[in-house]
C-alpha cells in the first residue's frame, strides 16, 4: 500500500470511528466524546519511535499526523479533544515525537534547515504559507505526507485533513539527519547555535570560503532574520537583495536558502575584488560602482554605521 492509499484507508478509518457521534460531534461536548473514543488524547505510543536512538522518522511523523484527522480547526486550539490550529496541530505532532517546535508559525518557520523545493521535500518536513494579503510573513504550516500532499488544520468551519500542498513559500525539516554526526561542526565557539539559520549560514561560509558570523551578521542587519522582509527600496528577504541583483545571482531572495547562499558568493567575490571585508561591507549595502568612485568606504553615514554596525554583530558571533 503507497503513502496516499493509507493516508486515505486512514481517513476512512476515523470516519467509521466517528459515525456514531456525528451528529454530536458538532458541540465542543460531543467532539470531546468523540476524541476519546477514538484515542485522541494527544500522547504518543511507543510504536511512534524509530529504533535510532528514539529520534523519530518520516513514518513516524507521517502516522502521528494521521492520527488527528478529522479534529476541527480552533484558532489558538493545542488541545485535540476541543480544537487545533495549523501550528498547535504541527507543535502536537512533533512534540509527542520528542521534538519541540515553537508555538506559532512564523516562529516554527526558524526550526530545523531549509529544504530547496517541493520537488527534495521528505514526509515529514513542515510546509510554510504566506496566505494573507494585508500582513506579510509565514501565517500557515501543515506536514508533508508525500506525492504532492500534506495534513494541515486549515481554517475556522473546516477539520485536519489531508489537501495539496500547491506552492509553499517556506519548507523546513525538523526530523534528525541521519547523517548529522557528519556535517559540519558549530563554530564561534557554539554563538551561533541559537541564532535562525545557523546552519546555512555555516554550510554556504564553507562553500564560499566566507565566515558564517559575517554572514549572520549581515542577516541581522539587513532584516533581522525575517525572510519574508520587504524594504521600501524594494530590497527582498533575508538578505535584502534587490531584486535585480538576486537575478544576477540566480537565486530567489525569499527562500532563506537561496538567499544565504547567494550572499556568501556575492560577498566573497566583493571581497577578492576590494581586498577587505570591511570594503565589501561597504559595495554590499552601497554598491560595488560607489566604493570603487570613492577609493573606499563612501562619505554617507549610513554605510559608515552599516560597516560598523555588521562588524560589531559578527565579532559577538564569534
Amino acid at each position: 500500500m503507497d503513502g496516499l492509499s493509507a493516508v486515505q484507508a486512514r481517513i476512512t478509518e476515523i470516519q467509521a470511528r466517528f459515525q456514531p457521534v456525528a451528529a454530536a460531534s458538532t458541540s465542543s461536548a460531543g467532539w470531546a466524546s468523540a476524541a476519546r473514543a477514538a484515542g485522541l488524547t494527544g500522547s504518543a505510543s511507543v510504536d511512534t519511535w524509530s529504533a535510532a536512538g528514539g529520534s523519530a522518522s518520516e513514518s513516524a511523523v507521517v502516522s502521528e499526523a494521521q492520527k488527528y484527522l478529522g479534529v476541527p480547526y480552533l484558532w489558538g486550539g493545542t488541545d485535540p479533544s476541543k480544537g487545533l490550529d495549523c501550528s498547535g496541530f504541527t507543535k502536537l505532532v512533533y512534540g509527542n515525537l520528542g521534538i519541540e517546535l515553537p508555538r506559532t508559525s512564523s516562529q516554527q518557520a526558524t526550526a530545523g534547515t531549509a529544504v530547496a523545493s517541493l520537488a527534495t521535500a521528505r514526509p515529514g518536513d513542515l510546509v510554510f504559507f504566506d496566505h494573507s494579503s494585508s500582513r506579510a510573513g509565514i501565517d500557515h504550516v501543515g506536514i508533508y505526507i508525500g506525492n504532492g500532499q500534506m495534513v494541515a488544520a486549515p481554517q475556522a468551519g473546516e477539520s485536519v485533513k489531508v489537501q495539496a500542498v500547491g506552492s509553499p513559500t517556506l519548507i523546513r525539516r525538523v526530523l534528525p539527519e541521519a547523517t548529522a554526526a557528519t556535517t559540519a561542526p558549530a563554530v564561534g565557539g557554539g554563538r551561533l547555535a541559537g541564532v535562525p539559520y545557523a546552519d546555512l549560514f555555516t554550510r554556504s561560509a564553507s562553500k564560499h570560503g566566507m565566515d558564517p558570523s559575517l554572514l549572520a551578521a549581515v542577516a541581522e542587519q539587513e532584516s533581522g532574520f525575517d525572510s519574508s522582509a520587504v524594504s521600501p527600496a524594494g530590497a527582498q528577504g533575508l538578505m535584502q537583495f534587490m531584486p535585480a541583483t538576486a537575478k544576477g545571482l540566480g537565486v530567489n531572495a525569499l527562500d532563506p536558502g537561496a538567499a544565504i547562499d547567494g550572499a556568501a558568493k556575492y560577498l566573497s567575490s566583493l571581497t577578492k575584488q576590494f581586498g577587505s571585508t570591511e570594503l565589501a561591507l561597504a559595495a554590499y549595502n552601497a554598491g560595488p560602482g560607489t566604493v570603487s568612485r570613492y577609493g573606499g568606504i563612501p562619505p554617507y553615514p549610513e554605510t559608515q554605521n552599516y560597516v560598523r554596525s555588521v562588524m560589531s554583530k559578527a565579532e559577538a558571533y564569534r
